[in-house]
């Protein structure tokens, strides 16, 4: 099956897209293997063919020996790495692969390959998976993912150029998360919600960071933005840690896909608060999606630590612990993003209340948005954005100093299936370009009953730092629909008095019935 056929395979497929396609014939072969594990097994081939079909397509024009490439040496790795394109050994490329799949040691194979383009290429020591020789994996079904993927050109420039395989990667990581339902939401965050936050904070140029970065996704999407609005992607450099070394692996692969330098996306297993890998950093814009409500994160080891600058954070609960790892990395003119549980909002437990406190009369928070529920796949439990912003007074781009920004967005979105709701682009859009007016002290901001207010420090101190949106926004008006209030009770008394007479002629007609086969009530 190739692009083509796959496209013209649309057609026959409701409408579906290539990508949902081929997930759904991979998932086919998966078998009895947990979700969690098998995203690895297929996502690590589908990043082996992308860069098996771009060093077989230079590969070609060096052996051709055409234009430019006249007298290269198409098994020098030199004349790869000068064209920004891995080295792949014979052992490792598709087509030996292929030929191979039918083979009963067809995963040793493919972990042999995976450690020998490692060895060549140092950019990617450490991040390929390494799983494929496991003996819970059927071999006759690995052999047909590799026949099902052999069918797609992902890494040729035409592919790069659709980006093929940035959509390939991220369905199957979105689909992935689904199926691993909670597990699922500790490497990724949906995409809506990364979008909306990316729209809003706008990470035009400067460091990027995020200390829980998942598998990589507000990068994918900062870089998106970029693209988008017609900046130059090497205007941002990007800084992540993750403490879970197989997400970490994951998030390499997803910035190397798209050509985005993830060398300072760093692992270990302490994680960003006891092995802080960016110590110094300073970033202009930090986007995170930190676990909700973490506990035992290791608070006793840290109790006169110096980002504990609004109060020690207590030890059941990382929110604020979070909130102030990522403030102390904030530069003096950046802004930050992060989703926190709705908890964060009105906690007065273990300190919060105070923490929250000050932050608010440092004058550091800038907006706070509520969000649907059905959000997120790791969690049931209502979530939020906090905005926390450097800018917002003397001569930048924030003229809001002493007024925070309350939206109220959880009556958006659309339910995508009967278990997980999605912003649309209007929902995005609407929310940024309140965001936007605001910030800017644009006429075209407006205070809307239900949906936004911005309100003062006074006013958020006469709600003793509660930062619920409901308070502020208040409810919408209810639509006069011409019908008087005693017409309306009037209709409902008797309906309620016919629910009642049926009720009981019901209740007679059972037992009528039950007393026929013997049963007395």
């Amino acid at each position: 099956m190739t692009t083509q056929k796959l496209q013209v395979k649309k057609n026959k497929d409701n409408g579906k897209a290539f990508e949902q396609i081929l997930f759904e014939a991979a998932d086919k072969l998966r078998k009895n293997i947990d979700a969690a594990e098998y995203k690895h097994v297929v996502l690590g081939l589908i990043f082996l063919k992308f860069i098996s079909d771009a060093f077989e397509e230079l590969h070609q024009k060096l052996h051709s020996g055409t234009n430019r490439y006249e007298g290269g040496n198409p098994e020098d790795p030199d004349e790869y790495l000068a064209e920004n394109v891995f080295f792949v050994p014979i052992n490792a490329r598709w087509s030996f692969l292929h030929s191979n799949s039918k083979q009963p040691n067809i995963g040793t194979l493919i972990d042999e390959a995976m450690i020998a383009i490692e060895k060549l290429n140092k950019s990617l020591k450490g991040i390929l998976p390494v799983v494929y020789a496991h003996e819970k994996l059927d071999k006759a079904a690995l052999g047909s993912l590799i026949d099902l993927i052999a069918n797609i050109d992902i890494g040729s420039e035409a592919a790069k150029s659709k980006d093929l395989l940035g959509k390939v990667y991220e369905y199957f990581l979105g689909q992935f998360a689904s199926s691993e339902g909670k597990k699922g939401g500790q490497f990724y965050t949906p995409k809506s919600v990364v979008r909306l936050m990316v729209e809003m904070i706008e990470p035009y140029k400067g460091r990027v960071y995020d200390p829980c970065c998942g598998s990589a996704g507000m990068f994918v999407m900062s870089e998106k933005f970029i693209l988008e609005h017609s900046g130059n992607i090497n205007d941002l450099s990007i800084y992540g840690q993750e403490s879970n070394q197989t997400t970490y692996k994951l998030s390499r692969m997803n910035l190397v896909i798209r050509g985005i330098d993830g060398s300072q996306i760093k692992w270990n297993s302490e994680g960003s608060f006891l092995n802080d890998a960016h110590p110094t950093l300073k970033a202009d814009y930090i986007l995170a999606n930190p676990p909700f409500n973490q506990s035992d994160y290791g608070q006793e080891l840290m109790q006169n630590d110096p980002r504990w600058i609004y109060g020690v954070p207590p030890a059941g609960n990382a929110n604020f612990a979070w909130m102030q790892h990522m403030i102390y990395h904030l530069a003096p003119n950046g802004i930050m993003v992060t989703v926190l549980s709705n908890g964060s909002l009105s906690s007065q437990s273990g300190n919060e209340g105070l923490i929250r406190q000050k932050i608010v009369e440092a004058n550091l928070l800038d907006c706070i948005v509520a969000l649907p529920p059905q959000m997120f796949y790791n969690t049931g439990i209502p979530a939020c954005l906090w905005f926390i912003s450097r800018k917002r007074t003397a001569n930048l781009d924030r003229k809001r100093g002493n007024e925070v920004l309350f939206i109220n967005a959880s009556n958006n979105g659309i339910l995508e299936n009967r278990t997980f709701r999605v912003f649309n682009d209007d929902d995005i859009r609407n929310i940024a370009d309140t965001y936007h007016y605001w910030r800017n002290n644009s006429s075209e901001y407006k205070d809307q009953k239900g949906f936004c207010k911005s309100a003062s420090i006074d006013e958020i101190k006469s709600h003793e730092y509660i930062l619920t949106p409901g308070r502020y926004v208040g409810n919408e008006d209810e639509i006069n629909d011409g019908i008087s209030f005693e017409e309306k009770i009037s209709k409902l008394t008797a309906k309620l008095s016919y629910q009642m007479e049926e009720s009981v002629r019901l209740d007679i007609e059972i037992k009528s019935q039950l007393a026929k086969i013997g049963i007395s009530l």
